[in-house]
């Protein structure tokens, strides 16, 4: 008799707990990132061409460390996680390490070499040659990470194949202490570059990234002796297995670009508006993300090798059923985040204020995050969506759709910053057009392939998916009412007191709210606790 590898409700449940802790941590950690880059760097020009250099460089760590190639290897190789192929097993993942360190490092390599010709033109083309050059360096630093993504990326996705999710949690949190040891320790004891305005100089944190990087990996190499690894530099193109996980992976690596693409554009769009733009849209979107993976990301992480064995062993009946407690999971905690993002906004980026962080940047922070919270449940359900169809082996669909989205995302983009806010006004930006563009395609992204998905597996449990969300939703309401209340009565008080009186009495109404409603995911959550018997 085998034994199945697909985790059951409980050990999902423990799972994405650990995976949310770890997830958490590192958002704790990119929390503090941000508020040590804004003390130092407030929304100034060389923090901004920081942000754009990112743009290529975080384009590739998301193909390799987790994102395309995780999501193509993992279904492959959990085929292969038997006794009787383990030895198949340990040579595919030899082989597609090797593999993708030399490609990753041979277009890194080739990226930083063309960073001159390809940055004025597509990242910063309104800005001043200055910080275009400034831009262009940056860049090129940053592009070092690649080839280190790239084996810490294939060993997050052995690991999680192996439902082994502790290493791969602390790999975010390491990523991020790099990033601060470079704001913190390098940037301020480099010697000045010429037309630097700051203290400290900005390619300490460029330095910080390649650290990061290097403490992603370190990490996770604890992780390989526990499931008894045998890895080695494996030059084996024809091996079975490797030439499906690259056809998987193309189409990934395609909806990946396509996502990055909404995001070069963004920043081209971005050049162009009030200094300190930039870096009041990256802010909320790294804060939106920051909840987003506490909420589902951790959720979506844990849920993907179980689907993944559950088609494997033919089993979609229990393939459905995990679906749908997903979906239902992540929208009863999406949606308070939306209400909560938008009513305590400024509250919440008030934490930044220091150093050269003012009032004006986090209104214009608060404004952009409060339109890229609409879109929460979108981005909620396409960490869970997205996953499903990849453990069905197809990586096409969601490309597919994600193209639609991206074409829309543009259109939208050019038009609503023509009507929303002001170009040449931080506090009150045109910026919040393109948060808004972005989350009306994601709602409607993730809306598409719901349908789809449903179409595909003759039905998934979507009476009972709405069902969820519309108490959900009903609890949301009550506690918006209830914290909106709050900020009025309290209206004089300072933020952070303010902040911690709103989300404190907040998630206390919702959890109220959710327990009158009689909501499934909050009686899983107290079973599990033993806070409430079965």
């Amino acid at each position: 008799m085998t034994t199945s590898r697909a985790l059951s409700n409980k050990q999902i449940f423990l799972s994405a707990l650990v995976v949310l802790l770890g997830f958490l941590a590192s958002g704790v950690l990119g929390f503090v990132r941000t508020a040590v880059f804004s003390a130092i760097f407030g929304t100034s020009a060389e923090l901004d061409a920081f942000y754009a250099a990112q743009r290529i460089p975080e384009l590739l760590f998301t193909l390799v460390a987790g994102g395309a190639l995780g999501s193509a290897f993992i279904p492959v190789f959990s085929r292969y996680l038997k006794p009787e192929f383990a030895d198949h097993a340990w040579k595919l993942a030899s082989a597609v390490m090797t593999f993708s360190f030399l490609l990753a490092g041979i277009l890194g390599g080739l990226l930083a070499i063309l960073a001159p010709i390809y940055v004025p033109i597509i990242i910063v083309p309104s800005a001043s040659a200055s910080q275009q050059a400034l831009v262009i360096s940056l860049t090129q630093w940053m592009m070092m990470t690649t080839a280190i993504f790239a084996v810490s990326g294939l060993i997050m996705g052995i690991l999680n194949a192996h439902q082994q999710f502790l290493y791969p949690s602390l790999a975010l949190s390491l990523n991020n202490i790099g990033l601060i040891i470079g704001a913190l320790l390098i940037a301020p004891n480099l010697a000045p570059y010429a037309g630097q305005t700051s203290d400290a100089n900005i390619f300490g944190l460029a330095f910080g990234a390649v650290l990061g990087a290097s403490l992603h990996l370190a990490v996770q190499i604890p992780g390989l002796w526990r499931v008894k690894a045998k890895l080695r530099p494996l030059l084996a193109w024809r091996l079975e297995g490797v030439r499906e996980i690259l056809g998987l992976m193309l189409p990934r690596v395609l909806g990946l670009a396509v996502v990055q693409l909404n995001f070069l554009v963004n920043v081209a769009l971005a050049s162009g508006m009030a200094e300190g733009s930039q870096t009041a849209l990256s802010t909320a979107w790294f804060l939106l993300f920051f909840v987003l993976g506490i909420i589902a990301q951790s959720l979506g992480t844990v849920i993907f090798p179980t689907l993944s064995a559950l088609v494997a062993e033919n089993d979609m009946t229990t393939y459905k059923a995990r679906l749908a407690l997903a979906m239902r999971s992540v929208l009863f905690l999406a949606l308070p985040a939306t209400a909560g993002l938008i009513l305590m906004g400024v509250p919440l980026v008030s934490l930044f204020e220091r150093g050269e962080w003012t009032a004006t940047s986090t209104r214009a922070t608060a404004w952009a995050l409060a339109f890229f919270a609409i879109g929460m449940a979108g981005h909620s359900l396409l960490e869970v969506l997205s996953r499903a169809f990849y453990a069905l082996a197809d990586t096409w669909t969601p490309v597919k759709i994600g193209v639609a989205s991206m074409v829309s995302n543009i259109v939208l983009s050019l038009i609503f910053i023509q009507f929303i806010g002001d170009k040449n006004s931080l506090e009150n930006g045109a910026f919040a057009g393109l948060a808004l563009a972005n989350s009306l395609t994601t709602l409607v992204e993730a809306g598409v392939l719901w349908w789809l998905l449903h179409r595909r597996l003759n039905g998934i449990p979507t009476r009972h998916i709405l069902d969820g969300a519309f108490r959900a939703g009903l609890a949301t309401i009550g506690m918006s009412a209830v914290v909106w209340g709050m900020t009025a009565i309290f209206t004089d008080m300072p933020m952070i007191p303010l902040l911690l009186v709103g989300a404190g009495g907040g998630a206390i109404a919702y959890f109220i709210f959710a327990l009158a409603l009689r909501i499934e995911e909050l009686d899983v959550i107290l079973v599990r606790f033993k806070l409430k018997r079965r």
